[in-house]
């Protein structure tokens, strides 16, 4: 084996040891994987947020038997397999092992720890974007129509992902324009890689289209409530952060694409990020969307830089730019990945305040950061929702109904007992199974007030009462009740229906 791919060999094997090592044992999975580990028990070619391919993964990792190593492999496999399309590219731009090595320690020692922790689509979505600029750069060097077919089922399988896809190809195309590179829209095998696209794409479009194309009303709701608020001075900070050990790399990177001669061909690349992040400034999207425009602009960055540092002046900074995202990573490891357990966080929590990590969306702060504090307390409801059933299994089939999919997500995952959970929230609204008449409710609720609920809810049942409630001083979810309702008085089928149908678009 070639010397570069041992170095390449041990950057995979770091990726995996760090991703594996970020997150301690005291926390559980985070509320939005359980929603997309619950898609893998309802195939489908879409969701009300979500394109299909996590589902399939979702599938895959409940054939080997759901466990965590699993829910963490694969999203470790694809920020791994990010760092070497980045190998990939600095080589086909002629880079030397410097340059190589100084791409691959950016790329693992960046914001891609945090994405790559949690199952979630991001993961692939960083992954396709890299690949889609790398098979770009093979066709400006070969023109050799492969690689737009390459593109073509990249693209697809893209879209069939995450939607956010989209905004590459919005970047690109302008981008192109601009350049020489412009021929390529004479090619008419570039036309044929986009029906080679849409052919793959389409049986979610066809989805879309069957379900009333909830993608639209899915993104509405989002501008609505969410991407309204996003501040775009925060945004461009958090551009800085995201690979700040790399930043002056990324910086050589834009520099080059403009003015490095060799570089001339590749000119589109800088337009390709300065017009996709004007797109997403434009539709105020979150910050972290653009995560995938930057692997590709470290590949460039670290062989301009690996170039000009072949000079003997230059020879004296190249250990430093390696040193620099190894020496920002050090103090971010303890503080920035639910490493540590809520114990030690509570007991120390100066450094954690001082980078406003204790800070939640309510402006306020909590004992533990939000992302950890929705890594508590799953287990706990599984168990005393899996306590009730058990009792209530006597006397009729039992539906348990919940606030938020984390809530049902969480039950289906841990259950012992085959619960499957509803929920008027996200995908559940259309995994209710209707076919069972139900005699009894488990209602889970989140911070209710338990008087207002049995006296809402009991008439409608023989028996009521409150069953239990999440207790985990950590759990975001802390307080969260089960209420259970015995021997109903009323068709809960028809009551069912009727909030799904005034729910439904």
């Amino acid at each position: 084996m070639k010397k570069n791919y041992l170095i390449l060999f041990f950057f995979i094997v770091a990726k995996f040891i760090l991703q594996y090592s970020l997150i301690s044992p005291e926390y559980e999975l985070h509320r939005d994987e359980y929603l997309h580990l619950d898609q893998g028990n309802h195939l489908a070619w879409g969701y009300l947020s979500v394109p299909p391919v996590n589902s399939w993964l979702a599938w895959l990792i409940k054939s080997l038997g759901n466990s965590v190593f699993w829910v963490k492999f694969f999203p470790a496999l694809f920020g791994a397999l990010t760092i070497v399309v980045v190998w990939k590219i600095v080589e086909e731009l002629h880079g030397n092992l410097y340059a190589k090595i100084l791409a691959a320690t950016g790329i693992l020692l960046s914001v891609l720890l945090r994405l790559n922790m949690l199952f979630q689509p991001t993961s692939l979505e960083v992954l396709l974007w890299t690949l889609i600029y790398y098979i770009l750069i093979r066709y400006f060097n070969s023109e050799k129509i492969k690689w737009l077919y390459a593109a073509g089922v990249v693209f697809g399988i893209g879209i069939l992902n995450k939607y956010n896809i989209v905004f590459a190809v919005l970047g690109i195309v302008p981008a192109v324009l601009l350049t020489k590179q412009r021929k390529i829209f004479l090619q008419a095998h570039l036309y044929g890689a986009g029906l080679l696209a849409l052919l793959i794409m389409l049986p979610n479009l066809l989805w879309q289209y069957n379900n009333g194309f909830p993608v639209i009303h899915h993104m509405k709701e989002l501008s609505e409530r969410q991407l309204v608020h996003v501040d775009r001075l925060n945004f461009f900070k958090s551009q800085i952060l995201f690979f700040i050990g790399s930043i002056l790399v990324v910086v050589a990177g834009l520099y080059a694409l403009l003015f490095y001669k060799p570089f001339e061909k590749f000119r589109s690349f800088f337009w390709m990020y300065i017009i996709t992040i004007g797109l997403f400034l434009l539709f105020r999207a979150k910050d972290y969307y653009a995560i995938g425009l930057y692997p590709v602009l470290i590949a460039f960055g670290a062989v301009f830089l690996g170039n000009i540092f072949e000079k003997r002046w230059g020879r004296f900074l190249k250990p430093v730019l390696i040193f620099i995202p190894v020496l920002l990573f050090l103090p971010l490891y303890n503080l920035a990945f639910p490493n540590k357990s809520p114990e030690y966080i509570v007991n120390h929590p100066e450094k954690y305040e001082k980078m406003g990590l204790l800070r939640w969306e309510d402006g306020k702060n909590h004992p533990l950061p939000q992302d950890f504090a929705d890594m508590q307390g799953w287990k706990e409801l599984a168990q005393k929702v899996d306590e009730e059933y058990s009792k209530l299994s006597a006397s009729g089939t039992t539906l348990v109904l919940c606030d938020n999919y984390g809530q049902a997500g969480a039950i289906n995952y841990y259950s012992k007992k085959g619960i499957k959970a509803v929920s008027f929230n996200a995908d559940y609204i259309y995994w209710f199974d209707l076919t069972k008449k139900y005699d009894n409710l488990i209602r889970v609720k989140e911070f209710p007030t338990e008087e207002k609920e049995i006296k809402e809810t009991g008439p409608y049942f023989k028996s009521s009462k409150k069953a239990g409630s999440i207790d985990n001083k950590f759990a975001r979810e802390k307080g969260t009740a089960v209420f259970s309702f015995e021997g109903a008085r009323i068709n809960i089928n028809k009551r069912i229906q009727n909030e799904i149908d005034e729910m439904k678009w």
